[in-house]
């Protein structure tokens, strides 16, 4: 095998070195120094230890450069089309539709959920992978949901949508010198709790570690205005009417709630914020959310005409007990 290659004058040397310095592809940029190389006179396994392309690469590339010339030296891989699309328009437009509802098996859909649905509708076998890349190419992509409580009703959250601006006007015209704020607030649990996490351990003995089962926690009293995206915070030891109170005093006293401002605040439905034991400061007005949940009763009239009211849960556990 002959040390040297010999190379097409289809370049000098110099437009070689020129081509080289100035490509911007990584690729071309590449085939280009081999060349440039070669045609200084270079052995073939001196290029290869500059560049770090074997010997049998370097050889290929010089005989697409002196059969087609400079512009065999691209990347070829642009030109390629690649394979046909599995799925055609009507499949793509037919499992838009499925994905917009749950699917057969149950559950939600994942990669291999839909490489089985594309196996059911071409008839063949369908690898799990290219269920992703239909989702992927379809613009979906992997996030985390949102949980909402089992126990939610979506009349009750639009009801409260609806009233709450009808609240804060009524609040402004019985008092309509004050300035008048919507705000919301809600308690967050931090803290520290010991993590075992997996080690390396021979097979069959399982490994030991000393923890300290105990943990301790921090609640975050957070007040916001949506409107300006104003804050409050508190940083208190627990949740209770005794500390929520002193957090609604900080708050209030914050905010300068009082004769000359009141505060609408919004919040959920705790113990500790409906207590009768709660003291609530000056200037401050709470607005409830709805309750999740609601009892239904079905009672008979008349025969076979039935009405249905709805009670609160707790009030049904409080009658239950008398």
């Amino acid at each position: 095998m002959p040390k040297y290659v010999h190379l097409a004058a289809h370049l000098s040397l110099d437009e070689l070195e020129q081509r080289y310095r100035q490509a911007t592809d990584p690729v071309e940029r590449s085939h280009l120094q081999m060349i440039w190389l070669l045609a200084r006179g270079k052995r073939v396994r001196e290029v290869a230890g500059a560049t770090g392309y074997c010997v049998n690469w370097i050889r290929i590339v010089a005989r697409r450069y002196n059969q087609n010339g400079p512009g065999a030296l691209a990347d070829q891989r642009q030109h390629n089309a690649g394979a046909p699309s599995l799925l055609s328009h009507e499949h793509q437009q037919q499992l838009q539709q499925m994905l917009a509802q749950a699917p057969p098996e149950g559950g939600l859909w994942t990669g291999p959920k839909v490489a089985r649905w594309l196996g059911g509708q071409l008839g063949r076998k369908v690898y799990p992978q290219r269920g992703w890349d239909c989702l992927k190419r379809l613009d979906f992509s992997l996030q985390v949901p949102r949980p909402r409580h089992y126990k939610v009703d979506p009349a009750q959250q639009e009801a409260f949508k609806r009233e709450l601006p009808a609240q804060i006007r009524q609040l402004q015209q019985a008092n309509p010198h004050v300035q008048v704020e919507l705000w919301a607030m809600d308690e967050h649990r931090v803290g520290l709790k010991p993590v075992v996490r997996r080690v390396w351990a021979w097979k069959g003995h399982r490994p030991l570690i000393r923890v300290q089962q105990r943990y301790e926690w921090l609640y975050v009293y957070g007040f916001v205005h949506p409107e300006t995206g104003a804050s409050q915070w508190l940083l208190l030891p627990s949740v209770n009417v005794e500390v929520f109170s002193i957090a609604l005093a900080h708050f209030a006293q914050a905010v300068d709630a009082g004769s000359h401002r009141r505060i609408a605040l919004v919040l959920d439905r705790a113990g500790w914020h409906t207590s009768r034991k709660l003291v609530i400061p000056g200037g401050i007005h709470l607005v409830f959310l709805p309750v999740l949940a609601t009892w239904v009763i079905r009672s008979k009239i008349r025969g076979e005409r039935a009405m249905w009211k709805t009670l609160p849960v707790m009030w049904i556990k409080r009658k239950r007990h008398e």
